[in-house]
């Protein structure tokens, strides 16, 4: 075992530092941090719409629903301008945590995102109607600015609000957005800039130094989109039903969770936050799944993903990575080692808002060969039940994001809207409360000087 743990913190800890150190992965994951408050704004929405909507109607109670209509509309004010939005919001944070890595004015950068999401958009719409339209109707529309040809309506300077400004334009941002930064910041550094006296205030300053390459980044991106238009074609369409949607369709495979919670894993065993190295997959792929089923749980339609981000805080993260509220349950129950009662009885609280930390270095569990196994074998079992139950319909699909900090229980029931997301919680705890129990057994026959001899 010994020689196993060395040969993998000689050849895997670099590849996983060297990940860590990537400045636009690094930038792609802050972007999506920066994000959360606005999400987390959104799905309180959800929640309270859900309550006060959703569950009485189902229960046939349109009196509260009627009476808390206030309250609903509200919610909806409050979801178009978050949850409704992020794709629109994300363009903005990922220039701007592009240019912090970079070290250049990130104001403009994330400017500049946003204007070329907005660019690479259809801006115009056509639609052919069954019956021709009565005057009465052709002069509403021309007075809406629409042009009325016969049976066909059509328009200019229109976004499809509701596909295109949520989940659906990520990666069109990560992408087109990537190359637009990039000019930005290279003729940054290469001064290839409008360069001010010293008189002049900072802010015009700077202002003035992103004139050229804002402008040549928008101008890049603008030759793209202009060429697509001549096939016909959008940036965001064809990079959403090339890249993205066959990605997404990717991550809601077993095989993808399995090899994604088992990086993670590893990468912790090693004293690397796998679960920030793998930030930018986790985050594009089921991050973007999460929006899509809280967009569509708003406007009351099927949920379209089985897996998000919050599927591993809800069922195989229980108390951070590995699970250790697990762990540090299991120790009190059945350790007879003081060294490592004493951190478990420390780590509870922690454990219980999912921060691992204590336990992680406290124990430790890093490069400590007895929990290698359990360690990783607990979460790949918890998410192959978790699966198999999602699977087969046994639990509702997550549809509200809930914060990483949310305790158990709490954050299923809101997340799910569904009280048997919480006995699958209750079987995933206890299953890997089990797979602890038999090597805190059997650490209660090692010398604690001689655990992390590796």
């Amino acid at each position: 075992m010994n020689a196993i743990i060395s040969w993998l913190n000689k050849h895997l800890v670099p590849v996983a530092v060297k990940i860590g150190s990537v400045r636009w992965l690094v930038a792609l994951r802050d972007a999506f941090i920066s994000i959360m408050p606005i999400m987390l704004a959104g799905s309180v929405a959800s929640v309270l719409n859900a309550i006060f909507r959703d569950v009485p109607t189902n229960l046939g109670w349109t009196g509260v629903v009627n009476s808390m209509q206030w309250l609903i509309n509200i919610n909806a004010l409050v979801w178009t301008g978050s949850t409704a939005i992020l794709g629109l919001l994300f363009a903005f944070t990922f220039g701007y945590h592009m240019c912090v890595q970079y070290k250049v004015e990130p104001i403009a950068g994330g400017l500049l995102t946003l204007g070329t999401f907005i660019m690479s958009l259809p801006q115009s719409f056509s639609a052919d109607l069954k019956n021709v339209l009565t005057k009465g109707d052709i002069k509403t529309l021309t007075a809406a600015n629409m042009a009325v040809n016969g049976k066909n309506i059509s328009a200019w300077g229109w976004f499809n609000f509701n596909k295109y400004f949520g989940a659906y334009g990520f990666f069109t941002i990560m992408i087109m957005g990537a190359i637009s930064v990039a000019v930005y910041i290279a003729l940054v550094k290469r001064h290839i800039t409008i360069k001010m006296p010293d008189s002049v205030p900072p802010a015009v300053s700077n202002a003035f130094t992103g004139i050229i390459p804002a402008t040549a980044g928008l101008f890049v991106v603008g030759i793209i989109n202009y060429l697509f238009s001549l096939r016909n074609t959008t940036v965001i369409d064809l990079i959403a039903k090339t890249i993205q949607e066959p990605l997404m369709k990717m991550g809601q495979g077993y095989g993808s969770l399995l090899l994604i919670v088992f990086l993670v894993q590893l990468f912790w065993f090693f004293g690397i936050h796998g679960t920030n190295v793998l930030a930018p997959v986790t985050e594009s792929i089921w991050t973007t799944a999460l929006i899509a089923n809280t967009n569509a749980h708003k406007m009351q339609k099927a949920l379209p993903y089985m897996w998000t981000r919050s599927d591993f805080d809800l069922y195989v993260w229980i108390g951070g990575a590995g699970s250790t509220l697990l762990l540090i349950l299991a120790v009190l129950a059945f350790s007879k080692r003081e060294d490592e009662r004493a951190v478990a009885k420390i780590s509870l609280v922690p454990g219980i808002f999912n921060i691992n930390e204590p336990m992680m270095f406290g124990m430790p569990i890093v490069l400590n060969p007895i929990y290698i196994i359990p360690f990783v074998l607990a979460p790949l079992v918890m998410v192959s039940i978790a699966y198999g139950a999602l699977s087969l319909g046994l639990v509702n699909r997550v549809a509200v994001q809930t914060t990483w900090a949310m305790p158990p229980f709490l954050n299923a029931i809101i997340a799910t809207i569904d009280w048997r997301s919480v006995i699958l919680q209750i079987v995933n705890m206890v299953v890997g409360f089990l797979i602890y129990v038999p090597f805190v057994i059997a650490s209660n026959n090692v010398d604690p000087q001689k655990v992390n001899k590796v």
